[in-house]
């Protein structure tokens, strides 16, 4: 016999129930279900509804603690279980080890959810109420924001990304460029939150009214899209990991992206933009390296070659962007010889000109460069990516300036996640290319890394071109619907116009001084409702 006031079979108990730390993973995995592919957000809002109630049941702040990082653990071990697969294409560790380190990414990464509840309670104090949502609102922002840059940076999957709707609308991830993704994610939070706590009062008709709005919310259409000029060719030759790095594939590899990329027609003028993906060009593209460099992957181990058969390839009218990769080259032992690596974005036009290139700025730890090497590496532990040398990192954002094909911002692959972080200081781009090579991360990380873009491109109001090896290659538009995309795993090309850009958002005038606003905003709400609540 229940014997506490309670309704709806019991799940709304006065008290911590028994077995919490379980229901806190459990939680956090029901949490996860919200993100790409599943996009299942009703499950994720009232999951995070019913753990901001156990954190205010906990007995203590450190009991609270103790299940925000049980909620993390399961939230991000179910959230990156794409990272597994990753292992699986390289030769240099056991494939196993991507068991354990998809968990131990999450032993890490419920630090963040774990501080939030922390310092939940201690503003809040016990006890489940309004207040008490508001405070853990702001506090998830700053924990998101910390995220993504505290050792290096991962902010993989914010929690906003559960108010993305699908491919035709934004949800109400449509409120980020008056809020950011940090800030959406703390909406999130108070959404959810706010639904369980009305329900837990047992207002029914309320909360049925706030259920409805969010599916209004998250179902809205989008305004009508406009149209844009500048003609553009996306590529995505569906090569799969394991002959991407194979020398014996390397000119296939190259046919498959040509034939992908026809020549305008003589009579048509009009500029054409071609995007290649990420990992897409093999060859050496820029002067200066010891000839063994080029005779090993370089066209007629000539870099002048290989650039004007790119410009043939793509002919009059056309530049191409494509993935590349640079060498740093230096004296070792009285040799000369690769110390380093870049990846890189090249821009060539239909002469085979270098018209200008961006390195990638935030490399991926483990994956492009082996941090603490000389401790590491004993112990057999080695980069994902195959090559012995590091890949080191460029300056940070860039606009490149490719005239008549536009004002072009570059994020390559990881990069796009990044809120605030993708645009050049005063040089705003008319759109950004993100070049990807998705093929490593099986079944939920190209949906998952498709949907932060889109994010990208709601908050600062910027169409977003992603071109990947195996998919999924999208034309974004400025308002985050996808206008045209090829899945996974498909041999194609989209031929479409560059969407146009919006003015200016707030978001993107501010970056995320915007979002710690909106935290201070929820917190200060937070603490008055406390205040007037006790009188």
């Amino acid at each position: 016999m229940v014997t506490h006031p309670s309704y709806l079979f019991g799940l709304f108990p006065d008290k911590l129930p028994r077995f919490s730390g379980l229901w806190a993973i459990a939680l956090g995995v029901l949490a996860a279900l919200g993100f790409a592919p599943l996009g299942l957000w009703p499950v994720a809002l009232i999951a995070a509804g019913f753990v901001i109630r156990l954190f205010a049941l906990a007995q203590t702040r450190r009991q609270a603690a103790w299940l925000g990082w049980l909620f993390g653990l399961g939230h991000f071990t179910f959230g990156n279980n794409w990272i597994a697969t990753a292992f699986t294409f390289q030769t240099e560790m056991p494939e196993v080890l991507g068991w354990f380190a998809v968990p131990l990414i999450g032993v890490y990464l419920g630090v963040y959810p774990m501080l939030a509840a922390f310092v939940t309670r201690w503003i809040a104090g016990r006890g489940f109420g309004l207040g008490f949502v508001l405070v853990f609102a702001g506090a998830w922002v700053v924990s998101e924001w910390m995220r993504s840059w505290a050792f290096t940076g991962y902010s993989w999957n914010p929690f906003a990304m559960t108010l993305l709707s699908g491919f035709e609308r934004p949800g109400l991830a449509a409120l980020a460029p008056w809020m950011g993704t940090y800030a959406l994610s703390g909406l999130a939070m108070l959404l959810a939150g706010a639904l369980i706590l009305l329900l837990s009062e047992r207002r029914v008709v309320l909360s049925g009214a706030v259920a409805a709005l969010l599916a209004l919310g998250m179902y809205a259409p989008a305004p009508a899209p406009r149209e844009g000029t500048l003609a553009l060719t996306i590529a995505q030759p569906d090569i799969r990991q394991p002959t991407l790095t194979n020398p014996a594939y390397f000119e296939a590899n190259f046919r498959r992206l040509a034939e992908l990329s026809p020549r305008l027609e003589e009579a048509d003028e009009t500029p054409r933009l071609v995007l290649w993906p990420e990992s897409g060009m093999v060859d050496y593209l820029r002067e200066g390296y010891p000839q063994r460099y080029y005779n090993r992957t370089t066209a007629l181990g000539s870099p002048v070659f290989a650039r004007r058969r790119l410009g043939r390839v793509v002919g009059e009218g056309s530049v191409l962007l494509t993935g590349a990769v640079d060498l740093e080259i230096g004296s070792v032992d009285g040799r000369e010889r690769a110390i380093g690596a870049r990846n890189a974005v090249t821009a060539l036009n239909a002469e085979g000109q270098i018209l200008d290139g961006y390195n990638k700025a935030h490399l991926v730890p483990y994956g492009e460069y082996l941090p603490m090497r000389e401790i590491l590496e004993p112990f057999g532990l080695s980069r994902l990516v195959a090559g012995s040398i590091d890949f080191w990192p460029g300056p940070g954002p860039r606009t490149l300036d490719l005239g008549a094909h536009g004002q072009a911002g570059i994020q390559i692959c990881y990069e796009i996640v990044f809120s605030g972080k993708v645009t050049q200081d005063g040089v705003r781009p008319d759109y950004i290319f993100n070049p990807s090579n998705d093929g490593w991360f099986g079944a939920f990380g190209p949906p998952q890394h498709l949907a932060q873009a889109r994010m990208r491109a709601i908050e600062e109001g910027l169409p977003v071109l992603r071109a990947t090896t195996t998919g999924i290659s999208a034309v974004i538009d400025a308002r985050g619907v996808v206008r045209d995309h090829l899945g996974h795993q498909v041999r194609d090309r989209i031929d479409t116009f560059v969407p146009p850009a919006h003015a200016p958002t707030l978001f993107a005038r501010l970056g995320n001084g915007l979002g710690l606003f909106w935290a201070v905003i929820f917190l200060i709400t937070g603490c008055v409702a406390m205040r007037r609540r006790a009188r």
